[in-house]
């Protein structure tokens, strides 16, 4: 029989959960006392082990080597090897290193994103205890095989997919593939055929964890045939994308490479030809040309400025695991999150009480036993009777630790005991007054939970909580003097509200029983009310909704849990389309193009399973959003790694979700985003200004050599001056940018387009005419410095000092791309600015009139006349830079109108 069904074990979704307990036996051809030795070794050869085997990796070396294998890293070492040509070594050797940094960086974190799939075998049981031939043995979960009945109790990581054949009592956490907020309860009774992952109470899923209670049930899929072996090779074959700003750096690189070959051979040609150089002078011009036009200083930048914004979103409580993520955030167009405990304070708690006396708000946050309840109906009873009900049924205990509250135990049972701490009954004394004699544990079976306690007046009270219509059932009538119908619209109407209902009973006996039993309930019992228990959302959460919106960038919710929660919660947090709820029985049969339609229409999707997250990351993407994903559990991960930033929860989430992602939340909290993609967007916004300010002055200094070349004059400034600029302007001037604040607007606009140039038409624009500024102001200079009869030394002196000048004013002018400059913000600039601006004048006095520095650039001293120059000429492109800004402003105010 074992042989009969081996393709039926090996295929994910056959419907054990549909089938009898008896049936899945039959199917395996075991028996409830186990299989046989012979049965085991057949089943092992045919199955093999039970565990999830990961594919290796590509070698070290040839992910060293892919690291290369982009346009901005060749530039470098073309910009690396020019320089060497040009006899300067340690420029050569400072290039070189940026790009060993980068490749550097890059190699380190593809090898941390591969420790995904490795965290997957690690949530597989070590051990099992299974019943073989009658007898039980405990042994390593390895060895499990298909038709092996394992037994499992509170504590236990399930070894294997099972049908379950018995369950006591049994809860089982399996939040971490379901997204189910609270432990399952189980039982053996078959489920309809159709249910979704989370609904199959049949089943106990391989890796999940037993909460309470024990069971026992028949093995039906092991190793890469569980749920979990489906998830690893899901995410196996998961690719993450390029981020945007990869995307845009390495068409920038194109760009500019293109360029600086079209202009180093246009320099060739005219050295060569027009002014007469020899072939190899005229070589090594082109080269200088094609140092002077890269900025080499750009890749330091953008580098530093990522890992200054990795520190910042760190103080925010974003631990970024892959630099370019920083800035990717900042591109979010839609945050698809998972709802407990990132949009939810993931706490249990009473929200509502009903009786027949009266309807009650319950105030307070958390498993804080302090708070109040406030009567929404008139003349409305306290409900002192269903408190104390709450507190005694229970077998949770709250704590402080830290100044924090917590329950150890079920979270519903804790919110029950802060619903009686805040009805104003004294929690410590409750076990010496009201000790336990007897019980009636929770079953699945029966739905509810029944303690029988001495009374101090004499007597003994029971107490009775659990499924409305269970305990409704057992008070035959006695409730309070509403109809049943009432009680069940109320149940109902909790429910639409995303409330899950307890009801509470009780009753004073005469004498203390014996032993308790549920015969013993019947006929005593009186209902004394319902309870509706929630996850609340963080009011954090819902600024951070509505800032989100106001910044143009979509939220989405997507969630295991069911579908009326998610829409309550949904509607409190003020997502759009909350009340259109998609659940993953309606996504199945949905084309991809059925599905980009839906998924920009819909705003909660519930009951979704790992394929369906993924497909509906993939359907945004694919209408061109750019996607963060947030998620705690296995059924996350391959949607944490399709996504463009995925973004792991750090307290509650598991290894496998925090190593798919490129983010990961130390305090889960849905804000900790927002936060992030306003550093995101800033950080961007400084790399756009670095990028804005570095092509100037480099392509100022190729245009000021071509254009002497071309006209056959004497160069105003020569390749190693240029080299001195670049070098000391990007470690001085340039890394201001990384210190930038964000601008007041930054959450105000829309998310950029995906596919958006780094240099958009606007800064290219500007590039030219600071370029062809700079070059303007380089011939005058010169000219000028010459006709007052200066040397040809002293005259490039006053260049190099008037270049350097200009870009400290053109920083003044960046700073603020839209807006003016020459306002007290503008003007007196950052620390960061100021001391660059002092530590680039220190420098640029160094080059002037220290004797080393005048041997080696071949510089002379100014008069402090000469000195003036600069500053007049910086002062002068400051001016026609904020009239162009005034200019533009006014040309964009008249097309708004």
């Amino acid at each position: 029989m074992i042989a009969d069904m081996d393709e039926t074990a090996g295929k994910h979704g056959s419907a054990w959960h549909a089938q009898s307990a008896e049936q899945a036996l039959a199917a395996f051809g075991s028996r409830r006392e186990g299989l046989s030795a012979d049965e085991v070794g057949r089943a092992r050869a045919r199955h093999g082990a039970n565990r999830i085997e990961v594919a290796a990796g590509r070698p070290a070396w040839r992910r060293l080597l892919a690291q290369m294998d982009n346009l901005f890293s060749w530039v470098l070492l073309v910009a690396a090897a020019g320089a060497l040509l040009l006899d300067h070594a340690l420029d050569a050797v400072v290039i070189a290193a940026v790009v060993v940094v980068n490749v550097a960086v890059g190699f380190i974190q593809e090898g941390r994103a591969e420790q995904a799939l490795a965290a997957v075998r690690g949530m597989l049981s070590s051990r099992a205890t299974v019943r073989r031939e009658g007898r039980r043995a405990g042994i390593d979960a390895v060895e499990v095989v298909p038709g092996d009945i394992v037994l499992l109790q509170a504590g236990d990581r399930v070894p294997a997919d099972l049908r379950l054949l018995r369950a006591s009592n049994l809860r089982i956490e399996e939040s971490a593939l379901t997204g189910e907020s609270v432990a399952v309860g189980k039982d053996d009774a078959p489920v309809p055929a159709g249910a979704q992952l989370g609904d199959r109470a049949s089943m106990a899923w391989s890796g999940t964890l037993v909460a309470a209670g024990s069971g026992e049930g028949v093995v039906v899929a092991t190793g890469p045939a569980t749920e979990l072996g489906r998830i690893s090779h899901l995410l196996a074959g998961v690719s993450a994308p390029q981020t945007p700003l990869l995307r845009q750096m390495n068409v920038f690189a194109s760009r500019l490479t293109v360029v600086i070959l079209v202009v180093s051979v246009i320099a060739l040609l005219a050295a060569w030809k027009l002014a007469g150089y020899a072939l190899d002078e005229a070589f090594m011009t082109a080269v200088g040309i094609a140092v002077a036009a890269i900025p080499e200083g750009l890749p330091v930048i953008v580098t530093i400025t990522l890992a200054l914004g990795v520190q910042r979103m760190a103080g925010r409580n974003a631990i970024v695991r892959q630099l370019p993520a920083v800035e990717t955030l900042g591109s979010v167009s839609v945050i698809c999150s998972d709802k407990t405990g990132t949009l939810t304070r993931n706490e249990m708690t009473v929200a509502r009480v009903v009786t027949a006396a009266g309807d009650w708000q319950v105030e307070g946050v958390g498993y804080q036993p302090t708070g109040t309840l406030r009567a929404l109906t008139a003349s409305a009873v306290p409900p002192d009777d269903l408190a104390r009900a709450a507190a005694l049924c229970n077998d949770a205990a709250l704590h402080e630790r830290d100044g924090a509250w917590g329950v150890d135990g079920d979270p519903m049972e804790g919110a029950l005991l802060v619903l009686a701490a805040r009805t104003g009954i004294d929690l410590s004394d409750l076990a010496s007054e009201w000790p336990r004699t007897d019980e009636v544990p929770f079953d699945a079976a029966h739905r509810y939970m029944a303690t029988v306690h001495p009374h101090p007046d004499g007597g003994a009270l029971l107490a009775v909580k659990g499924a409305p219509e269970q305990v409704l059932a057992l008070c035959e009538g006695r409730t309070g003097g509403r109809e049943p119908q009432w009680w069940h619209d109320q149940v109902e109407s909790l429910g639409r509200d995303g409330q899950r209902v307890l009801a509470l009973a009780g009753a004073v006996l005469p004498s203390l029983p014996d032993r308790l039993t549920a015969d013993s309930l019947h006929g005593v019992l009186q209902l004394h009310g319902l309870v509706g228990l929630i996850d609340p959302p963080r009011a954090e959460a819902i600024a951070a909704v509505a800032e989100c919106r106001q910044a143009g960038i979509e939220v989405k919710m997507i969630t295991g849990d069911h579908a009326v929660t998610a829409a309550a919660i949904a509607a409190e947090l003020g997502l759009a389309h909350a009340g259109d709820v998609v659940t993953g029985a309606d996504l199945e049969h949905r084309d991809d193009a059925q599905l980009r339609r839906l998924a920009l229409a819909t705003g909660v999707f519930a009951r979704t399973s790992p394929e369906h997250k993924l497909r509906l990351v993939q359907a945004l993407q694919a209408d061109g959003a750019v996607v963060a994903m947030t998620g705690d559990g296995v059924n996350d991960a391959p949607a944490l790694k399709r996504a463009d930033v995925g973004v792991a929860m750090g307290r509650t989430g598991t290894d496998v979700a925090k190593e798919a992602a490129k983010v990961v939340l130390v305090d889960d909290n849905f804000a900790s985003i927002v936060a992030a993609v306003r550093e995101g967007r800033t950080i961007y916004d400084n790399i756009k200004k670095s990028v804005a300010w570095a092509l100037p002055t480099n392509g100022g200094e190729a245009l000021v050599i071509l254009a002497a070349l071309a006209m056959g004059l004497t160069l105003p400034i020569t390749p190693v001056q240029i080299l001195w600029i670049n070098m000391v302007t990007a470690v001085t001037l340039g890394l201001t940018f990384a210190f930038e604040p964000g601008e007041p607007d930054v959450m105000r606009r829309p998310p950029r387009p995906s596919r958006e140039n780094l240099l958009s038409a606007f800064l290219l624009w500007r590039v030219v005419l600071v370029s062809v500024l700079f070059a303007l102001c380089a011939f005058a200079v010169f000219a000028w410095a010459k006709q007052t009869g200066a040397g040809l030394e002293a005259a490039r002196t006053l260049v190099v000092s008037t270049v350097v000048s200009l870009e400290v004013f053109y920083l003044f002018s960046i700073r603020f791309l839209h807006r003016s400059s020459l306002d007290w913000p503008g003007v007196l600039g950052t620390p960061a600015v100021l001391l660059a601006v002092a530590a680039v004048t220190v420098l640029q006095l160094a080059f002037v009139y220290l004797p080393p520095m005048q041997w080696l650039f071949d510089t002379r001293p100014l008069s402090l006349g000469q000195l003036l120059v600069p500053v007049l000429a910086g002062i002068a492109l400051l001016t026609v830079l904020e009239i162009e800004k005034w200019l533009s402003r006014l040309l964009r105010g008249r097309r708004g109108a």
